[in-house]
């Protein structure tokens, strides 16, 4: 199976290399943008197969962005995991509201991350391989 590609919208350099490394180590190709309007160009340019987006952003916070790529024809269909630092009150109803499938609190945690991007791009978690005990 060809590397799924996630775009990571995050402007703090950190947390987006951070997250870009975890991401590639689980065997993701990782693509990245640092605000509102790059986010919407590189997602129509990439085509990403899941999109990790911040709501704090410069040049169009999180809600335009994810209104303008459930707009557009070839990036209705991305899922959106919504990764944030706002306070999930009202912001976690707002976001799944406009499209996203996902809201994560920051600093985020990976280990529960993981899964629901699994989940979002069909791929199993990995099967125990042993065999049952008493075999």
């Amino acid at each position: 199976m060809p590397e799924k590609k996630i775009m990571i919208v995050e402007d703090d350099h950190l947390q987006l290399s951070l997250i870009a490394r975890r991401l590639k180590t689980a065997g993701f190709d990782v693509t990245g943008a640092r605000d509102g309007m790059s986010a919407i160009s590189t997602a129509r340019k990439e085509q990403p197969d899941l999109i990790l987006l911040d709501l704090g952003l410069p040049a169009g916070d999180g809600f335009i962005v994810l209104k303008r790529l459930q707009m557009m024809i070839n990036t209705a269909g991305i899922p959106v995991i919504v990764v944030s630092s706002r306070t999930p009150v009202g912001n976690r109803d707002a976001a799944i509201k406009a499209g996203a499938i996902a809201y994560f609190q920051k600093p985020v945690d990976f280990d529960a991350l993981l899964p629901a991007i699994n989940g979002a791009l069909g791929i199993a978690p990995p099967t125990n391989s042993s065999p049952p005990p008493g075999v």
